[in-house]
């Protein structure tokens, strides 16, 4: 798990096993897993509630790393609800959203993985992932 500080273009999106998880679900963790669009190889991704990943602003910020229309043209988030704006004006499910890059086990592909975690409402708290997206480093 690392994070991206060089512009990127999207590829394709993963196909991801399951990308909703809940309370005892996350409780230590979530294994997320997806399937590598270059070789077919199925990847495991251990997320830590409140220890993985970083947060998905470092993307959108001065467009660094892709612009908030490519983040929503491409289905990693969607626009905050105003009364929901303190998680920031990109989310997933109105909840603090997160991201990370990792490595295809197999082939060394890149990409990206988009979550969001938190209480959903009382006594509900949701894991969700946006998505898995294959990605190349720009110059």
């Amino acid at each position: 798990m690392y994070s991206i500080s060089k512009k990127i273009s999207i590829g394709k999106q993963a196909s991801v096993a399951k990308s909703t998880f809940s309370n005892d679900e996350i409780a230590p963790s979530a294994e997320v897993k997806f399937t590598c669009c270059n070789c077919g190889h199925e990847n495991a991704v251990e997320i830590i509630p409140y220890e993985s990943g970083f947060p998905i602003f470092q993307i959108y910020n001065k467009d660094k790393v892709l612009s908030k229309n490519e983040l929503i043209k491409n289905g990693f988030v969607t626009e905050t609800m105003k009364n929901m704006l303190h998680f920031g004006e990109l989310t997933v499910n109105n909840l603090p959203t997160l991201y990370f890059g990792t490595n295809c086990q197999s082939c060394d592909s890149k990409y990206i993985c988009v979550f969001s975690y938190g209480e959903k409402q009382p006594g509900l708290t949701l894991l969700t992932i946006s998505g898995v997206w294959k990605y190349e480093e720009g110059e």
